[in-house]
C-alpha cells in the first residue's frame, strides 16, 4: 500500500489538508524547512511544484514562483534531492511532485521514475500528460511505486471522468473552477454538486484545489471533499516574505494550522 493510500485510510473521518509550494522558491536551500513547517502546521500530503518556464495551468502567483525558483538555479534533480533530504527526517508524509512534462522528458522517463522512487516521491501530477498519452509510460511509474494523479475539470464529461478514474491512482485532483490557479472566488455549492457526481463514478479519494484562499474556504470544501488543496495563498506568503526567507516557515505553519483547525472543527 502506498503512502498516499495509507494517509487517506488513517484520516479516520478527517479530511486531508494538501498544501502546495514551488520547490526552490525563493531559493532551494529553504524548501526543506518550508516542507517541515507545512507538516507542523497540519499537512497530510505535500504537493511540491517542479518549477517550469511555461506553467500554463497556473496564474501569475505560481508563475512568478517558478521564475524565482528557476532564477535560483532549481532543476528537477534539485527537487528530487530536496525530497531525499526530507525523507531523512520524515518517512510518513506523502510527497506528490506537481508540474509539467518537459523536465521529465528531458531527464528521461526511466531515469526519472527510478530517481523519484529512490528519493521517496509517492506520486506525480503532470498537468499536460493526460491518461491517453500516459499509457506508454504509466507502467514505468507503477513499477516504481509512483501514483499517477490526474486532474478533473468542471467541464469534464461523465464518460471522460470514468476513463480518467480508471487510470488514476492515489487521488483525483478536482479543479474547482474554470481558469488558472489563483482565479476567482470559489462556488462551494457547485463543488458540492460535482462531488455527488464524482462519487458515483469513482472510488478514489477526491481532493479539491483552485480558489481555496483561507481557513473559511478550506473548511467549506472539507465538508464535501476528501481533501483540500491550497497553493496560491501559501505561495503568496512566500512572495511577500522573500526578502526575509527565515520568516517564511513560521508564516506557512501559522496559515496552515488555521486551516487545519477550521477543517477539523467542521
Amino acid at each position: 500500500m502506498s503512502r498516499i493510500q495509507t494517509c487517506f485510510q488513517q484520516l479516520a473521518g478527517k479530511k486531508a489538508l494538501i498544501p502546495y509550494i514551488t520547490a526552490g522558491d525563493p531559493h532551494p536551500q529553504h524548501t526543506l524547512a518550508y516542507m517541515h513547517a507545512l507538516v507542523a502546521g497540519g499537512a497530510d500530503i505535500i504537493e511540491l511544484g517542479v518549477p517550469f518556464s511555461d506553467p500554463m495551468a497556473d496564474g501569475p502567483v505560481i508563475q512568478k514562483a517558478c521564475e524565482r525558483a528557476l532564477a535560483a538555479g532549481t532543476r528537477l534533480r534539485d527537487v528530487l534531492a530536496i525530497v531525499h533530504e526530507f525523507r531523512q527526517h520524515n518517512q510518513t508524509t506523502p510527497i506528490v511532485l506537481m508540474g509539467y512534462l518537459n523536465p521529465i522528458e528531458a531527464m528521461g522517463y526511466a531515469d526519472f521514475t527510478q530517481a523519484a522512487a529512490q528519493a521517496g516521491v509517492d506520486g506525480v501530477l503532470t498537468v499536460d500528460l493526460p491518461p491517453e498519452e500516459a499509457q506508454a509510460v504509466q507502467p514505468l511509474f507503477t513499477a516504481a511505486g509512483l501514483d499517477m494523479i490526474y486532474l478533473i475539470a468542471p467541464t469534464t464529461s461523465d464518460e471522460r471522468i470514468c476513463k480518467i478514474a480508471a487510470s488514476g491512482q492515489g487521488y483525483l485532483y478536482y479543479v474547482s473552477l474554470k481558469g488558472v490557479t489563483g482565479s476567482a472566488a470559489l462556488d462551494v455549492e457547485a463543488v458540492a454538486a460535482k462531488m455527488q457526481t464524482l462519487r458515483q463514478l469513482t472510488s478514489l479519494p477526491i481532493a479539491v484545489g483552485f480558489g481555496i484562499r483561507d481557513a473559511t474556504s478550506a473548511a467549506q470544501v472539507a465538508q464535501v471533499a476528501d481533501g483540500v488543496i491550497v497553493g496560491s495563498a501559501l505561495v503568496n506568503q512566500i512572495a511577500d516574505l522573500q526578502s526575509t526567507p527565515e520568516a517564511i516557515s513560521d508564516a506557512l505553519q501559522t496559515t496552515l494550522a488555521a486551516m487545519r483547525q477550521a477543517m477539523d472543527a467542521r
